[in-house]
């Protein structure tokens, strides 16, 4: 467990408060998912934006090189 909740359980056990404390610890853990999520989140954006964009350039180059392939056959 992260230092900040093993220190927070025994703060909670030695004032007899643990309920409030847990409590407070699960807000803690939360928030930080909260937080890593989004950043997560915020970082996959781009990257599917990128990968749309590669396979868009594949899909046009393709079609233009069969365009140009068919200007070099000899009727």
């Amino acid at each position: 467990f992260p230092v900040l909740a093993v220190h927070m359980v025994r703060v909670g056990e030695e004032t007899g408060r643990l309920e409030d404390m847990l409590l407070k610890v699960a807000d803690t853990f939360e928030n930080d998912v909260r937080v890593e999520l989004k950043r997560v989140l915020g970082l996959l954006e781009p990257i599917v934006i990128l990968g749309m964009g590669v396979v868009v350039a594949f899909i046009v180059v393709a079609m233009l090189l069969a365009i140009f392939s068919i200007n070099e056959i000899p009727l």
